[in-house]
């Protein structure tokens, strides 16, 4: 086993969605009745979304045979623990799945169905596994102040059962505002759910410093921030970490390259990061994957990325007493490994 395989890892940037396995979908589809391909090859290549895509919209199109696919408890449970299995099964420790609740209502499950049914995933999923699991709720720019502010208070109540973080998604360019949602925030933080929101995949630095405006503890992407020194020195002093998806931002479109990626610029100047793959099907890589990518095309060194995943502790949306027994295995497993240790 190689040293990145081995690597414990936190992964905080995944959404479920973006994260079916093909089998899995090739059979939802064929049981739910769904029109989609019906050979392993034809599903992956409708799953996966294309490389690189010409901006955020064509990518966020790849979502929508998963979405259908997502429309009962059954299938929501399923992939959910289906997911962190996948995840345990490559070393990451602690893993963060985000989701749009109101994107599984469509065929008439309720909406605390729908929740219950996620949580019940990766409850029974974080038990076989041992990977410690949280949860957080995705409110989309494009859907209704009034029902985002709804799912915030119903996704509060499930706080106790591993539900601990917030988020706002979607497209930016249609609406750049996150303000617009300023209510649904409001009630989720009053719920005692920690803030994200992604930003910064359209409209550069500004759209990421525009996301301040919700006070959140971090923000999803946000790479962007790096041409502005002024914004980068400000997301330093107030802690505000970037939750950085190399392989994702090139899909995208808004880093034309893997090498011109700057996780690693922003680390070296003290940024809070992070780094995780935002989606392991949509994107087609692992999480090992990801951190490979990161050494041998970005340039991290492997000191700085082991410092860059043990960080990931330090800013989960889970509290200390969960998070302790980690940094100590953490910890315990980098001790003595001498590629880790800064020269």
């Amino acid at each position: 086993m190689t040293l990145l395989e081995s690597m414990p890892k936190a992964e905080l940037h995944l959404h479920l969605d973006g994260s079916v396995r093909v089998d899995t979908a090739l059979e939802l589809a064929r049981t739910r009745g769904v029109d989609a391909p019906t050979t392993w090859r034809g599903m992956f290549d409708a799953l996966v979304a294309p490389m690189p895509c010409r901006d955020q919209a064509e990518l966020l199109r790849a979502f929508d045979l998963p979405i259908l696919l997502m429309q009962d408890a059954e299938a929501l449970e399923r992939i959910t623990a289906e997911l962190v299995e996948t995840k345990a099964g490559e070393g990451v420790r602690y893993l963060e799945i985000r989701w749009g609740p109101l994107l599984h209502v469509a065929k008439g499950l309720s909406l605390e169905d729908g929740i219950g049914a996620v949580v019940r995933g990766a409850t029974s999923a974080a038990a076989k596994t041992g990977t410690v699991v949280r949860l957080i709720a995705t409110a989309l720019r494009s859907h209704d102040p009034a029902d985002n502010a709804r799912l915030a208070a119903a996704a509060s109540r499930f706080r106790d059962r591993g539900l601990s973080g917030w988020d706002l998604a979607g497209p930016e360019a249609a609406f750049p505002d996150p303000l617009l949602h300023g209510r649904a925030f409001e009630v989720a933080r009053a719920g005692g759910l920690r803030i994200t929101v992604h930003a910064g995949e359209w409209g550069g630095a500004a759209q990421v410093r525009r996301a301040l405006e919700v006070n959140p503890e971090r923000i999803a992407h946000g790479e962007p921030a790096a041409d502005d020194p002024a914004l980068v020195a400000e997301l330093t002093a107030r802690g505000v970490c970037l939750d950085l998806c190399p392989t994702s931002n090139v899909q995208t479109g808004y880093v034309p390259s893997l090498a011109a990626h700057r996780i690693g610029a922003l680390h070296r100047v003290g940024a809070p990061v992070t780094l995780s793959t935002d989606d392991t099907t949509v994107s087609d890589v692992t999480l090992t994957e990801e951190y490979a990518r990161a050494v041998a095309e970005i340039g991290l060194t492997m000191p700085e990325l082991w410092a860059i995943d043990r960080f990931a502790l330090d800013v989960a949306f889970a509290d200390d007493a969960t998070l302790a027994p980690l940094r100590v295995e953490f910890d315990r497993w980098a001790a003595g490994i001498p590629e880790l240790s800064p020269s």
